[in-house]
């Protein structure tokens, strides 16, 4: 990546680190250090209730506080403020210790540095979820949390870059795409201070094992010492960013910067997914996006009756596999593997491909080949897919909200109130909310699929262009809706039905 930006750079939005209490609170050394402990401290209460708590899932805190309440409130996180949860991530204090302590060895294998390997992350911790009954587990849930801290510690003590984050994380990879849609991003007032800056403290950062001072072209002097803080983790020069694809917004760039020229700017939402420059027309980019938004359809089909009578259906068809020594567990699991893979991988890559030949027979000579066509629409499924997990995990969330109340209490050592719950379950209230946040999902992905196709084919080809995705989208929009529709499992405030 060149380290040159151009000499002219327009910001129409406002530097929210400029708000005296807020902007001084994050800019500040330890300024998000103390989110990181507070998350740090929930954690360990989260793992030790989850070990040793009672295992009756809709009244512990590792089931309830996972699978309840973080989803519902990181979805509400990105579309209001942004990638929250990545900047106050618990998982990220031992990579920075594993950072203080480590040699800064090699990069992570050039192969894996794609998101091949975060498809792979994402199928398997919703296999898992599945085929382990996690929300229904408070010790294995436990072991996530450990398990997380763990593979943090270790990928970032072992790479210079933060490969857990990046490359690696499910939790992140599913925050990267969706704050493509938040109202925020990281820039720089003026790009010719960055084109002087010579030691690139964003990416570098200012941390050194021994003192060291650098002079800037413009003549100021830069201190690197060991009280330093570290660059960008995923290797993001500001004054390049278009995206938010690849930033956990954490702002050590912010914090290493020694001119105060990088800002978290306020934007339009849907700026990042009409602009056809800001991602890079890359395979394992577009079919990251569109394979997480059919993910988020069978993710809620695994919740509903007509799963249950085909996955038994299906068992009952192997049961013949007993006779070779495969346990009902295994085969429960070969089950899994197959409805999740056709749903989640088979299908959107028939599909996209479908979509994209349509669209390419439509275009006049010289046709764009499958990758291009791919590339210009994979992100407009970007607001279909946060639709339906957002509409997903906000009705769970406001059916138990309040249920974190009565946990903590038990956790405390307090008399429980299990009285408390959340919005009902038969109130008109959760069906707006799905069909409103559905509705408004497909309208958007219509709207950013047509500003690209006018951007890349203009606009007497762009409605042909779009057309296939169009179908597309419409078919997902009805999936969802008919999905919403059914009885659905309540899984952590089930006590709430009994």
């Amino acid at each position: 990546m060149s380290s040159t930006p151009s000499p002219v750079l327009k910001r129409r939005g406002y530097d929210l680190l400029r708000l005296p209490l807020l902007g001084a609170l994050l800019k500040h050394r330890y300024g998000r250090l103390v989110l990181q402990l507070l998350l740090v401290g929930f954690s360990l209460l989260l793992v030790v209730d989850g070990f040793w708590g009672t295992q009756r899932a809709p009244q512990n805190l590792a089931t309830v506080a996972s699978w309840v309440h973080y989803r519902g409130l990181v979805v509400l996180a990105l579309l209001l403020v942004g990638n929250l949860f990545c900047m106050a991530c618990p998982f990220t204090l031992p990579r920075t210790l594993a950072k203080r302590l480590s040699l800064r060895g090699g990069r992570f294998p050039k192969q894996l540095r794609n998101k091949w390997l975060s498809i792979i992350g994402l199928f398997t911790l919703f296999f898992a979820y599945e085929w382990l009954d996690l929300w229904s587990s408070p010790w294995l849930t436990a072991w996530v949390v450990v398990a997380y801290m763990v593979a943090s510690f270790v990928l970032e003590a072992w790479f210079k870059e933060s490969a857990f984050c990046k490359y690696v994380c499910p939790l992140g990879t599913f925050n990267f795409v969706y704050s493509t849609l938040s109202p925020t991003q990281i820039g720089v007032h003026r790009a010719d201070v960055c084109g002087s800056c010579v030691g690139k403290e964003c990416i570098n950062g200012s941390y050194s094992p021994q003192p060291l001072i650098l002079i800037d072209q413009i003549g100021q002097s830069v201190q690197h010492a060991p009280s330093g803080v570290l660059g960008c983790g995923t290797e993001l020069f500001a004054p390049q960013i278009k995206t938010n694809l690849d930033c956990t917004l954490c702002l050590d760039c912010v914090r290493a910067c020694p001119h105060d020229n990088i800002g978290l700017f306020t934007r339009s939402p849907l700026a990042e997914l009409k602009d056809v420059t800001a991602w890079r027309k890359r395979w394992d980019v577009a079919f990251l996006v569109i394979i997480l938004a059919f993910m988020g359809l069978t993710n809620a089909f695994g919740m509903v009756p007509p799963v249950y009578r085909m996955m038994q259906a299906m068992v009952d068809q192997l049961l013949w596999m007993r006779g070779l020594g495969i346990s009902d567990r295994l085969i429960e699991a070969l089950v899994l593997l197959s409805w999740l893979g056709l749903g989640s991988v088979a299908l959107p890559v028939a599909l996209t491909f479908g979509a994209a030949l349509l669209t390419r027979q439509s275009l006049r000579k010289p046709k764009p080949s499958l990758r291009e066509v791919v590339a210009t629409f994979a992100p407009a499924f970007v607001p279909i897919g946060f639709a339906i997990w957002f509409a997903h995990y906000m009705f769970h969330f406001l059916i138990g909200m309040w249920t974190i109340i009565p946990v903590l209490q038990q956790v405390l050592g307090l008399q429980p109130n299990w009285q408390l719950g959340g919005i009902p379950f038969d109130s008109p209230v959760l069906g707006l909310m799905e069909l409103g946040s559905l509705g408004l999902g497909f309208v958007v992905s219509w709207w950013v699929a047509q500003q690209r196709a006018i951007a890349v084919y203009g606009k007497r080809q762009s409605f042909n262009a779009m057309l296939p995705w169009l179908m597309l989208f419409l078919g997902m929009l009805l999936v969802a809706i008919w999905l919403m529709g059914l009885p659905m499992e309540m899984r952590g405030t089930d006590f709430l039905f009994e």
